[in-house]
């Protein structure tokens, strides 16, 4: 199978459409990442989305979101701490497609790229893969914080064509790669032994204290003494 060449070099100006499906599904490729490159690109705007791809390099802030969970929920706290590696292992899968498929970045001649790269394969995009990865595996643990991760990551998938870095199709891929990585880490959606454990400790001990009025608690009747005692 020829592997696709390294630097996807193109003509100035916006792309041409060629015939054919392929051809189509090209253009719409590189109309995109031309649009992205070279419209909206006020210092402001750079500043924000250059600050957001850095965040996102080597699933950095998904590493530190899961320490902060980790530090702030000790009854979760196993759990938080496997998600911090959610990030960084889609990124290893991520650069073994990326070997695998051989597809080169984009390259506008008038229109460089505003940001540096640790390789020149471009399909799928890490941050992509990354980001899409640890905020599905940190809100599997904490769902409330659903709209706030997801859209801390599709603000990074943007970074990718709007800074030069990654056809918008790259992005894409690594949408799909990184919500199956992230679905994929067992135990990050249900309590760990260790938290059943603390709950029945916090059980017990909330049981065991005495009422208001200095009377000893009565522990809670189970359901068979309960029928045994209707039945008497």
């Amino acid at each position: 199978m020829p592997r696709l060449p390294l630097v996807g070099r193109r003509p100035p100006g916006p792309p041409v459409r060629r015939p054919g499906v392929i051809g189509f599904l090209g253009w719409v490729d590189q109309s995109a990442l031309w649009l992205m490159r070279t419209r909206a690109h006020s210092q402001p705007i750079e500043g924000a989305m250059r600050a957001l791809g850095a965040a996102g390099e080597w699933a950095a802030v998904w590493i530190a979101l899961g320490l902060a969970g980790a530090a702030s929920d000790e009854r979760r706290r196993l759990r938080w701490l496997r998600a911090c590696a959610v990030g960084p292992a889609a990124v290893g899968l991520n650069y073994a497609v990326k070997v695998a498929v051989g597809r080169g970045r984009p390259l506008i001649e008038e229109h460089p790229p505003l940001a540096r790269a640790p390789s020149k394969l471009s399909f799928p995009s890490a941050h992509a893969t990354s980001s899409v990865a640890g905020a599905t595996a940190l809100a599997r643990i904490e769902p409330r914080l659903c709209v706030p991760l997801y859209s801390l990551a599709a603000g990074i998938c943007l970074t990718r064509p709007y800074l030069g870095m990654h056809y918008p199709s790259d992005v894409l891929a690594g949408v799909v790669l990184g919500a199956f990585v992230g679905r994929a880490v067992p135990r990050l959606g249900e309590p760990s032994v260790e938290e059943r454990l603390m709950d029945l400790v916090a059980r017990a001990g909330a049981s065991a204290e005495p009422s208001p009025d200095g009377a000893p608690a009565r522990e809670a009747e189970s359901p068979q003494r309960a029928q045994e005692r209707s039945g008497q």
